[in-house]
């Protein structure tokens, strides 16, 4: 009986230090956690029928962000969100993500750069005012201005 009363002790003994080396690493995890920035680099101001380069730059802390899951921006005119259109960011340097677009025709737009990276997922907004638009004409935009999750 003693010998039993032993085994389950020492069992026990050894369960409660696996338990608290876990909840203490967890605790490091959530210490040093840190969430995604990302900061559009498009210009405000663009230029109609030109090339532009829609950019952001993701980082994590003082860390680029190189190894982003996905970097897409949507863009879309001001009131016609349901017609914008999602377009792919690549990396081009630390931590920076680019891709290319041109605008049509005079208007205010919206851009979203939706961002998955290290389990997390923001997507900040910026506007864009395209050439020089009729601001009466504009309709309004009715979006969140930015939205950021946790995976």
């Amino acid at each position: 009986m003693i010998k039993w009363i032993g085994t389950f002790t020492l069992a026990a003994m050894v369960l409660t230090g696996c338990g608290a080396e876990e909840a203490s690493h967890t605790n490091h995890e959530e210490t040093t956690f840190q969430e995604i920035v990302v900061q559009i680099q498009t210009p405000e101001q663009l230029a109609v029928g030109e090339k532009v380069v829609l950019s952001a730059k993701v980082t994590q802390g003082e860390e680029a962000v190189d190894d982003a899951d996905k970097v897409e921006f949507e863009v879309w005119e001001s009131g016609l969100r349901d017609e914008g259109k999602m377009i792919e960011g690549t990396l081009t340097k630390d931590g920076v993500y680019e891709a290319n677009h041109t605008f049509d025709h005079d208007g205010v737009y919206y851009m979203f750069a939706h961002t998955t990276a290290r389990g997390l997922h923001t997507m900040p907004k910026q506007k864009l005012t395209v050439g020089s638009p009729d601001l009466s004409k504009v309709l309004p935009d009715e979006s969140d201005e930015t939205m950021h999750n946790g995976h």
